[in-house]
């Protein structure tokens, strides 16, 4: 069973998704049946966030010092699934999101629901330096994204 806390620190999102924490639930929920994980505890959180804290948490980790539309933080850089585990935390921009401001609610909800897979996959340890890792975390994206989509649409 995978399980997301949500917290939020820009109250934007919730004008624009009434209830944050049921919305990223039933996206976990949609997930394929490999992403699911069956017999376990799989515990994770979710930051709201926005283009001020996300900079300064690119600044302090990463070195960056912009904002970008999500961060990613494994707590493990090894995955070894066990009964019980907690896969780190992911933090998203509602700002970097939001673009443009006229977008419909749609279009904003597939956005949010792609940046948020795109997390998920950082903390299960894929990432996109190399080509052709990119390729397959693109690959996996899109393969939940339809998977999501078909449940929740």
């Amino acid at each position: 069973m995978i399980k997301v806390s949500v917290f939020s620190e820009e109250r934007a999102w919730s004008k624009r998704l009434k209830n944050t924490d049921i919305f990223f639930k039933k996206i976990c929920r949609a997930f394929p049946k490999k992403y699911q994980f069956s017999n376990k505890k799989v515990l994770f959180s979710l930051l709201l966030s926005n283009n001020k804290n996300i900079k300064k948490l690119n600044k302090n980790f990463r070195n960056k010092n912009k904002s970008t539309d999500i961060l990613s933080f494994p707590f493990n850089k090894k995955m070894k699934f066990s009964k019980n585990m907690y896969l780190g935390d992911i933090i998203i921009s509602y700002n970097y999101l939001n673009k443009p401001k006229s977008q419909n609610l749609g279009l904003f909800k597939q956005k949010t629901i792609k940046i948020f897979i795109h997390g998920f996959l950082h903390l299960l340890g894929f990432d996109h330096k190399k080509n052709k890792d990119y390729f397959k975390m693109l690959r996996e994206e899109n393969f939940i994204y339809k998977h999501v989509k078909s449940k929740i649409n």
